[in-house]
Formats: structure tokens, sequence, C-alpha cells
């Protein structure tokens, strides 16, 4: 299978922010990622994750969400409002490329960037058709957690006791089609033997079956 990659300047107006978009041949559809606070495009857990991804067919645009300036202000970090809206515009840049504006969207978010892509999934939810949240804060997305339309998978380490809690919680109170996976034994950086492969592996399964049913649609 042909792959092509390419690091992205992308303009959404105020701001430029670095991305880089891997594009299979014969996509199917294509997920954008949303890191954590204090972590960047360049996570080593996001881009085994999206490798994953790309093995199965599914382009992957990972970005830094802040500037170089922006990310030296630790309060903009945990700003949910302003990633979401980042996310947000992201996900319209994508719709307006020619290689991906006819591709399905999925969200992929990692700890504070959980709470950001539920947001950004209820801003947009004719474009957003899957989400999944790795050790994720879907507490920070506040009342658009019940707007969210995407099905949503919720992957938590085992050892994560107070995010475990955080997500049950979420996941009951969602209006839409939510799951909970529990990693046995893993933490919340998922460092332990095989744990990321495990929310590769999950993430991989819920996006190509929810992507490549709004695909086909």
């Amino acid at each position: 299978m042909t792959t092509w990659m390419t690091r992205e300047r992308i303009d959404l107006g105020p701001v430029r922010l670095d991305g880089d978009l891997t594009l299979p041949e014969h996509a199917t559809g294509v997920v954008l990622f949303a890191h954590g606070s204090g972590s960047s495009r360049h996570s080593p857990r996001n881009r085994q994750v999206a490798a994953e991804l790309n093995r199965r067919g599914l382009a992957t645009l990972l970005t830094d969400l802040l500037t170089a300036d922006e990310d030296a202000i630790a309060d903009l970090r945990f700003d949910i409002g302003l990633l979401a809206d980042r996310l947000t515009a992201l996900i319209d840049w994508l719709r307006a490329q020619p290689q991906t504006a006819a591709l399905p969207i999925g969200l992929f978010g990692a700890s504070t960037g959980g709470g950001a892509a539920l947001v950004a999934a209820a801003d947009r939810p004719e474009a957003v058709h899957a989400v999944v949240s790795r050790g994720g804060r879907p507490d920070l997305a506040g009342p658009a957690l019940l707007e969210v339309r995407a099905p949503t998978l919720l992957i938590v380490g085992e050892r994560d006791t107070v995010v475990v809690d955080l997500n049950e919680e979420a996941r009951n109170t969602m209006r839409i089609r939510a799951e909970l996976r529990i990693v046995p034994g893993a933490t919340h950086l998922f460092q332990e033997p095989g744990a990321l492969d495990t929310v590769a592996e999950e993430a991989g399964h819920w996006f190509a079956a929810h992507l490549s049913a709004a695909m086909t649609r």
C-alpha cells in the first residue's frame, strides 16, 4: 500500500500550526489527533497509534494545537475552549483540502485533548463520525458532552483510578453510543508492556468500523 507523508503549515487565520499528514492510498477516513498538555505532534504514543491507523488504511493528521509562543504559557495548555476551537478549525481545513475533503473524519484525543476532541465533535456533528479518547478527561468537555453525536470509545488504564471514574461518569452521561475499555494493569501513560499496543488495536477497530461505514453512506 502506497502512503504519502507531508509536513503541513496550516493557516487558520490568526495563527499557523505545524502538522504531519499521512495519507495511505485509497484511504477510508482521516483521524485528527489532539495531544495532551505538555505534549506535541511528536508524541511517541500518539505516533504509535497513528501508525496502526495508517496500516489499516486510515489517513492521520498530527498537529501542534498551540504555537511555540502559546505553548510557553502554561494556562493555555489547559484552555479547553481554545484547543477545541483549533480542532474545529482543523476539521474545516481537512474538509477543504482536495486530498481529504471526501474522507469521514475521526478524532483521537489524549488526556486534556480528549476533552477538547469531544467539544469539537459536538461543534461539527455532521463532519465527525467517531471519537476515541486515550486516558482522556471527558469531564472537561462540560455541557458539550451531551451534544456529541459521534460514537465514542473511552480507553483508560486500570491503575489510572481517578480518570477511570471520570470516564465511567462520562459514558453514563453521554446520549449516544459510548463504550469504555479499561486496559488491565495500565497507568495513565500506558507505558506498561503491551498496553499501548492494546490502545492502538482498540482505536483501529473503532475507527475502521465507524469511518468505513460513514464512507459508504
